[in-house]
């Protein structure tokens, strides 16, 4: 049994495009016609204004977007901690204003869907932190609402139960997640089939990535090719199927030397997954 092959797209930043036509090579090379596209580019960089209407000239389909925030340190567990997302004070009015800026691009793409990472959620409500994030997301979730456009904030920062929480709080019917249970593994955040079912009602997209969780406490673990890490991809989609889930996979590989042939090994080992129970359907 098999996904679908027209639910599958790839992130464009897995390709480390150049151009917007490098980019259509690259997905032309893998053999897709759908891609998550960055944002950012289009917003500080000018040669990808128009990338939208290239990839839709070269029948490209945009099945999301995703932003980063300002001043991201990915170098270890803490400084991305210290960094990430838009919880620290210090880089939160530069990243409000390029979300502002990306918002219309977004919606000119037709976009209905755009991920990000929030940055680390404080497990406890009581965290001087806490309410600060809840109203620059409250704030970033309202703007998108107004071109019609769903949030997925990306898994693996904290532990599910937390992000779920989180979720709840807001009660933002356009907030959702971008499952990546490669992130899963690569925070060492808990299971990610469990993880998967606790965040079931918010689930927007999945991410396919792979990884292998570090042995040492508060060290990043190591993305692998997809099938060659610690995910138990059978029981995922399974999963996945069980929950009724309908929506989009994008491929994401942001380690390795062979892109394109990483990105196209990945489509061949989940369209041909067996498992027991119904295929995913197209």
């Amino acid at each position: 049994m098999s996904i679908a092959i027209e639910r599958v797209a790839v992130c464009s930043w897995s390709l480390q495009p150049t151009s917007p036509q490098a980019l259509i090579d690259s997905i032309r090379a893998i053999g897709l016609k759908r891609v998550q596209i960055g944002l950012n580019p289009m917003f500080d960089n000018r040669q990808w204004i128009d990338a939208g209407s290239l990839l839709q000239d070269a029948n490209i389909t945009l099945i999301s977007g995703m932003l980063s925030t300002e001043g991201e340190d990915y170098s270890n567990l803490g400084t991305i901690k210290a960094t990430g997302g838009i919880v620290p004070d210090a880089t939160w009015p530069k990243s409000w204003e390029k979300i502002q800026a990306i918002v219309p691009i977004a919606a000119d793409l037709g976009l209905n869907l755009v991920t990000f990472h929030i940055g680390f959620i404080p497990p406890n409500e009581t965290d001087p932190t806490y309410e600060s994030l809840v109203q620059r997301v409250i704030q970033i979730a309202d703007i998108f609402q107004s071109h019609g456009i769903n949030l997925g904030f990306e898994t693996g920062q904290e532990n599910a139960h937390t992000l779920r929480a989180f979720l709840e709080h807001i009660d933002r019917p356009n907030i959702g997640v971008n499952f990546d249970p490669g992130n899963m593994i690569l925070y060492n955040k808990g299971d990610p089939i469990a993880a998967l079912r606790t965040l079931s009602p918010f689930l927007k997209q999945c991410h396919i990535k792979d990884a292998i969780r570090a042995t040492t406490a508060g060290m990043w673990g190591t993305e692998v090719a997809v099938g060659t890490g610690q995910i138990d991809w059978p029981n995922f989609f399974a999963t996945l199927d069980e929950l009724g889930f309908s929506g989009k996979f994008a491929i994401e590989r942001e380690s390795g030397e062979q892109r394109i042939a990483d990105v196209k090994n990945a489509i061949d080992y989940i369209i041909n997954i067996n498992y027991s129970h119904h295929h995913l359907q197209g």
